[in-house]
């Protein structure tokens, strides 16, 4: 990814070499390249800033700097995945940054900031920008800063270590706060006895049980008790949620994998636990296989309504495919609704609206189940699917067959 970043500070971006950010930028994973807007001035004082028309406090970005700037950006760096950059520009009064907004701008190949600061600036470069590459206006939270680069730097960390490559373990990623909608759970490391002047503070014991089954719906009721605690605004309004026609249903993209296997994960640790080894291949799959996924199989992201102007929670997906080597079969995958939207029929929508999707070729549905899920098994026979006769795509699964009608 290439990040251009204009400022009237440069030396404030300093950070930017340092930590995961700079090892990125050293392995060639991210392309920085930081801009001082005071060289495009001509004046021996390099102004860029004059009081505000209509009068009032403070003094407002001139916008010939700006204009000249960002085109100087366009030229200098039109090659690749991207002719023109997508412009991020940090405002109290833009539309707020979350972690699925930085996903979206993972995905992007190209991305320019733009630095404020004083009053702000010049309404007009807004225009003059939108009219050559995408503008985004993100406030990074409900307060006010002395200009952008703070917001820049959070940004830049918040974005680049989403990168393949960033992040030694990319799997810890799918497991943080505001990952699936929730705040991370409690972490403890050794020892599991900490005398803190006198007062014994211990690990929780389930943590030292080895039940991972215990561990995992611990750690789930610790992310719903801390978000319900300091963030009950995230918490979904699952009241109100009734079908797909009241949620946002998408084709997914790479930038939905990590969320993917979150509920991926959180929908069938059930069968895991239910199974007694965890040999479940959708708890198995990584991260990279989840997002490779996306691109081989026809996959929908179902989520709530959008708060802010961001993505809403993601809440529900399944995806499908013509079976390789067999166009007259249609495969369903992943048919996933999370745990407290579920008894709903919403499962029952998603299967019609993976088999709507099969091409006219197609004379058989089919897809695979576990053992273990009898629940899953009355829910597919109601559908019409019947066991496929033959050994099973895997230990401890079982295949199902249904004939398209018509």
């Amino acid at each position: 990814m290439r990040v251009d970043v204009v400022t009237i500070f440069p030396e404030y971006l300093a950070p930017l070499d340092l930590s995961l950010i700079g090892k990125a930028r050293r392995d060639g994973i991210l392309d920085v390249h930081v801009h001082d807007l005071r060289d495009a001035t001509e004046d021996p004082h390099r102004t860029v800033d004059d009081g505000p028309f209509g009068g009032g406090a403070g003094m407002v970005m001139t916008p010939q700097p700006w204009a000249e700037t960002l085109d100087r950006v366009v030229r200098g760096g039109a090659s690749g995945n991207a002719a023109v950059p997508h412009l991020v520009v940090p405002s109290p009064g833009g539309v707020p940054f979350t972690q699925s907004m930085a996903r979206r701008l993972a995905a992007e190949p190209w991305l320019a900031f733009a630095c404020g600061r004083y009053e702000g600036v010049d309404e007009r470069v807004y225009e003059h920008a939108a009219a050559r590459m995408p503008v985004s206006i993100v406030s990074l939270g409900d307060y006010v800063l002395n200009g952008g680069e703070v917001a820049v730097l959070a940004m830049v960390e918040a974005i680049s270590r989403l990168l393949p490559g960033v992040v030694g373990n990319a799997e810890s990623l799918v497991e943080e706060s505001h990952e699936g909608g929730l705040l991370e759970y409690p972490v403890y490391t050794r020892p599991a006895r900490w005398d803190d002047a006198g007062t014994l503070r211990e690990v929780p014991p389930v943590l030292l049980s080895g039940d991972h089954g215990a561990i995992a719906a611990w750690r789930h009721e610790q992310r719903l008790r801390r978000t319900a605690e300091r963030r009950p605004d995230l918490l979904p309004l699952s009241a109100t949620v009734g079908s797909l026609a009241e949620l946002d249903v998408r084709l997914a993209t790479p930038a939905d994998a990590a969320e993917l296997l979150v509920l991926q994960r959180a929908c069938w640790a059930p069968e895991g636990l239910a199974s007694g080894d965890w040999v479940v291949p959708p708890l198995a799959e990584t991260l990279e296989e989840v997002r490779a996924a996306v691109g081989e199989w026809r996959t929908y992201a179902v989520r709530t309504a959008s708060r802010g102007g961001g993505l809403g929670r993601l809440v529900a997906s399944v995806r499908g495919r013509v079976r390789p080597r067999d166009p007259a079969v249609w495969e369903t995958a992943r048919l996933m609704v999370a745990p407290d939207l579920q008894g709903r029929g919403l499962g029952r929508e998603l299967l019609a609206l993976s088999e709507a999707a099969a091409p006219a070729s197609v004379t058989t549905y089919w897809l695979t189940t576990g053992v273990v899920a009898a629940q899953n098994h009355r829910f597919y026979r109601r559908a019409g699917y019947r066991r496929a006769p033959g050994e099973p795509t895997y230990p401890g699964a079982v295949d199902l067959v249904k004939p398209r009608p018509g």
